[in-house]
């Protein structure tokens, strides 16, 4: 190792060789940074996981513009809106077709007494191609009452539950007292609000949710015609449309205005932020104890050095270096572990929770980010030393 790193630097790593003089102390170090770099994947893994999770009930819907309630910052959250609402805006140029979109969260249980929570999506069957072609495709069948298609991914539900209705055979199960027969399926799994997802006609939504009403849906999505620019649309719409009590979105800047809410405004986004920036310190100081423990050890060394012309320059770079080995040497280890980390929790909750290739560069740069700040102020103390105080 030291003549690798004596040919990439083209001197004697005396960075490398002070580090590893005191081999536990080296080892100490670096599990220091592990323990800090897998602090922040875990934390981003989580916070991706639920990124994804937020995002992922938009791809089954397709539309161009999206009407809420004033006081809705999620597809799930906020009051319902009007449905006279879809007819002001199909009287607006631009404003091809509309349809009513209903959300709501049922209870789904199993004969075996398990239970799980289902995020359930309703809309028209005349309207299917508001929705994914996946989801299109099938939902003309669910004109038969009581029909639905429920999520084979559902967090919590064995995947031989769901080995018949993969096989076409329908699956009935009791949600809110009443049997609901799946007669398709869909692959999303559990978020942060619901174990499952589930699809149903308007009127099979309406007959499970007894006090919720055809003329109060949460959302209404809209389709503008083509070769008009949904923006324009959405401006006229918004001169339209009272502004106290509907918004008006593209589907695209309500989907990030929903990412933005959850992560920047909901506890659960706000915790997770907080736990990157912890292991970020965490990580800093583990750096700057050990750098600055080092430098003070070797004291009469860089007196010597600095006595004989050397410029602080010189003495941030050994710092530098050992700052950067701690970096690579700390960074791996703990990437290893958040994988097996990563596998581990989405197998027992179910959640999106994976490794990207931009997170792995992102963090293996800013633990050198991290290390090398850690350094520079390490090497403080000597920048206005005199070499004469030192000894």
């Amino acid at each position: 190792m030291s003549q690798l790193l004596e040919r990439l630097l083209g001197r004697l790593p005396v960075g490398w060789l002070q580090l590893t003089h005191s081999r536990t102390r080296f080892a100490a170090a670096v599990a220091g940074v592990s323990f800090a770099t897998l602090l922040v994947f875990m934390q981003l893994g989580i916070q991706g996981a639920m990124s994804t999770a937020t995002l992922a009930p938009y791809d089954f819907l397709d539309g161009d513009i999206i009407l809420s309630a004033e006081d809705a910052n999620t597809l799930t959250d906020g009051s319902n809106v009007a449905r006279a609402r879809l007819f002001q805006a199909l009287a607006v140029p631009g404003v091809e077709r509309g349809s009513p979109l209903f959300v709501g969260i049922l209870e789904f249980k199993l004969p075996d007494s398990t239970n799980s929570t289902l995020q359930a999506f309703a809309t028209t069957v005349a309207e299917r191609d508001f929705l994914s072609a996946e989801i299109a495709s099938q939902f003309e069948r669910l004109t038969q009452e009581n029909t639905a298609l429920i999520d084979t991914e559902t967090r919590g539900v064995a995947p031989e539950v769901f080995a018949e209705l993969k096989a076409g055979q329908p699956f009935a199960f009791e949600v809110n007292g009443q049997t609901l027969t799946a007669i398709g399926t869909l692959e999303l799994g559990g978020g942060f609000s619901a174990d499952g997802t589930l699809f149903v006609s308007d009127q099979t939504f309406l007959r499970f949710f007894g006090k919720r009403t055809s003329s109060a849906p949460n959302h209404i999505l809209l389709k503008v015609a083509d070769g008009v620019s949904p923006q324009v649309v959405v401006e006229r719409l918004r001169a339209a449309l009272p502004e106290a009590s509907v918004q008006v979105n593209t589907l695209e800047a309500y989907k990030a205005a929903d990412l933005a809410y959850q992560s920047l405004e909901r506890p659960t986004g706000i915790i997770f932020g907080f736990g990157v920036i912890i292991g970020i310190i965490v990580g800093i100081v583990i750096v700057y104890q050990v750098l600055s423990t080092d430098v003070a050890d070797h004291l009469k060394e860089y007196a010597t050095f600095k006595a004989m012309g050397y410029e602080h320059r010189f003495f941030l770079g050994i710092v530098l270096e050992e700052a950067a080995i701690l970096a690579v040497f700390g960074f791996f280890p703990g990437f290893v572990v958040s994988m097996g980390l990563y596998a581990a929790l989405s197998a027992v909750t179910s959640l999106p929770v994976y490794m990207d290739v931009a997170r792995v560069f992102m963090v293996f740069f800013g633990t050198l980010a991290a290390c090398a700040l850690s350094g520079a102020i390490a090497t403080r103390r000597l920048a206005a030393a005199d070499p004469a105080d030192l000894f």
